[in-house]
């Protein structure tokens, strides 16, 4: 055991002596979320713990902040412009991915925006130094419904008429018919994540699904959703995402990581057959 006289100061220790900055044996996430989401950093991390827990592999959260406060156009509008932004910050993290976890912001923007919003972000973290690979929820979730080979979906939203409205123009703009959108009619964004996801299988049962190919039971990343997934999918029968797993699925696809995260329906447990699409 050293006295005191042999210890080291800690002004004295060199970069050789100090510790790795970077924990090899943990995955860093990078999210970029509105200023007033309350769901994104509690849903990814229980997911996540289930993939920890069926694979032994761990995951670290690491999130940048873009202020909206009510779901409106405008200032979803002005959410984007502060993107950049937020990759930088959250690059600096080191992180390995970077999902960009605002839908409705990228959507606004009209069909097809979130290849450049995550073109965007990429040269972003790359230009700080730490590229990283890069989702978006809205991205995320037209490649999953075309991954899974569904042509026709059946939708619920929180939003406003003309923003669910919007949310269906992209999803159909990306090639996918929507038979059915409920809109929940919340703007304010902190309200939307205190929705009971308890209702929302009676919610889905009201929906027109006939003919549909998969339900999205939640077409946003604050409206609260996880506890409800496998429950309406075992009843319905048919595929069941949601903004949040959708983000997953892909943040694990650039990650390499094979799904195996139980109770959240069959995207994430490995139970579906997804093509590889961008």
């Amino acid at each position: 055991m050293s006295n005191r006289d042999d210890a080291v100061p800690t002004e004295l220790v060199t970069a050789e002596q100090a510790a790795e900055p970077r924990r090899r044996d943990v995955t860093r996430v990078g999210l970029i979320v509105p200023s007033s989401n309350t769901t994104m950093e509690t849903e990814l991390p229980e997911l996540f713990a289930r993939q920890t827990a069926a694979t032994g592999r761990r995951y670290t959260f690491h999130s940048a902040r873009a202020s909206l406060r009510n779901v409106t156009r405008e200032e979803l509008l002005a959410m984007v412009d502060q993107a950049a932004d937020c990759a930088v910050a959250v690059s600096d993290a080191d992180v390995d991915v970077i999902a960009y976890a605002c839908l409705v912001a990228v959507m606004a923007q009209g069909p097809g925006a979130h290849t450049a919003s995550e073109e965007t972000i990429a040269r972003a973290a790359a230009d700080n130094g730490h590229p990283a690979a890069v989702t978006s929820s809205a991205g995320a979730l037209v490649r999953v419904l075309h991954g899974l080979g569904a042509q026709r979906v059946a939708m619920v939203a929180p939003y406003l008429k003309p923003l669910t409205a919007m949310v269906s123009d992209y999803i159909e703009g990306s090639g996918v018919s929507v038979l059915d959108a409920a809109s929940l009619e919340v703007a304010d964004n902190l309200a939307v994540g205190c929705l009971d996801p308890a209702q929302l299988p009676g919610i889905a049962r009201g929906l027109q699904r006939e003919g549909a190919d998969a339900i999205v039971l939640s077409a946003c990343v604050q409206m609260p959703s996880l506890p409800a997934v496998q429950a309406v999918e075992d009843e319905l029968g048919i595929p069941v995402i949601t903004a949040a797993t959708a983000t997953t699925y892909e943040i694990l696809r650039h990650l390499g990581h094979e799904p195996a995260i139980p109770g959240a329906g069959g995207l994430l447990s490995g139970a579906f057959a997804v093509a590889a699409t961008r």
